[in-house]
């Protein structure tokens, strides 16, 4: 990999890690105690939770506070891109031409995962590519130093615990080895980056070696992927959307009748609440070209970037649940179109 290309992908990372749910920001700046002494701590409560200790002796042995991966969490930029300046950067035609070839080369094994998730093909080589650039880096900070440093800060301190804690599982039961437990400063790990507790969650035994092996199989890459979309609502033979022209009559009148969520990430509190397709029809929003949009009584929830919207179905909301920012949903989908 290019040194170039190693360094969009980590570029990439801090701005999808600083959208995504384990990126809310909850300042806590006061000192920590000791690393050595919160450590002895933790061991402690490894055991009591029923990790061997000679686990917790490897994992430990010699561990230190990395200081780079504290000051990457406390100093993640704002994501700054227009949609179309993103997708540019991120969706290059060669990044889109590796993409196809990706699905050519993997299309038989593709094909099995697909017909048991029930997750199209393209979707899944999309968030593999945006994820990890097909394979190729997947980040190198070991994973437990970087997730007992997080959780040594006050700041998020109680969700990276939890995910060390979940990290320790995974080599206690064998899974992985502790030198293949390397990712992300943020603690995300293999080809998927999923986290700890979302590898225990979701990591899928595909190829049916005995080990669910997001790091170097990639039958068990592809299904751990369309596993978790599966889990997280994805619903067969369903668009996960489409692009609409909203002209400014059309906004207002949105505006007025359709309220934005209340709840959940930053990305799902800028949809709208859902309303079926007639509905959105009815209010002004067409597809280009000022044809109309399809007959439909499914749910769709608006969502507008700079100058460009979408009518976005359950689907979509299932790629917000890996990495939940308009922009790297967006990307997923309309990489996925454009195999």
């Amino acid at each position: 990999m290019s040194t170039l290309a190693r360094a969009s992908a980590a570029a990439l990372a801090v701005i999808l890690v600083a959208t995504s749910p384990i990126g809310a920001d909850r300042r806590d700046d006061t000192d920590p105690v000791p690393f050595a002494q919160w450590l002895d701590e933790v061991k402690r409560e490894a055991v009591g939770r029923g990790i061997r200790e000679e686990t917790v002796r490897q994992a430990f042995d010699g561990i230190e506070m990395l200081e780079v991966v504290r000051e990457r969490d406390r100093s993640q930029a704002e994501f700054v891109l227009t949609l179309d300046a993103y997708l540019k950067r991120r969706l290059t035609p060669t990044f889109t031409k590796q993409a196809r070839t990706a699905l050519r080369t993997h299309r038989t094994l593709l094909a099995r995962v697909s017909a048991q998730y029930k997750v199209p093909p393209a979707v899944v080589i999309a968030i593999w590519g945006i994820e990890s650039n097909f394979g190729r880096f997947t980040g190198v900070r070991p994973t437990v130093a970087a997730l007992a440093t997080l959780a040594w800060d006050p700041r998020r301190g109680p969700f990276f615990r939890g995910q060390l804690f979940d990290a320790l599982t995974i080599v206690d039961r064998g899974d992985a080895e502790l030198s293949m437990l390397r990712g992300s400063w943020a603690g995300a790990m293999g080809q998927p980056q999923f986290m700890p507790s979302s590898y225990l969650r979701y990591a899928e035994d595909f190829d049916g070696d005995g080990r669910r092996n997001i790091w170097t199989s990639p039958a068990d890459v592809f299904a751990s992927i369309a596993n978790y979309l599966s889990k997280n609502g994805w619903e067969p033979d369903l668009r996960w959307g489409r692009e609409v022209v909203v002209s400014d009559r059309a906004a207002s009148a949105v505006a007025a009748a359709v309220p934005l969520r209340p709840v959940g990430c930053r990305a799902e509190r800028e949809m709208t609440a859902p309303r079926s397709w007639n509905e959105w029809q009815a209010l002004g929003i067409t597809l280009p070209r000022g044809r109309h949009l399809p007959k439909s009584t499914r749910p769709a929830s608006l969502v507008r970037s700079g100058d460009r919207a979408f009518l976005v179905s359950s689907n979509y909301e299932s790629i917000l649940t890996y990495n939940c920012a308009h922009h790297y949903a967006l990307s997923v989908a309309l990489l996925s179109e454009r195999m």
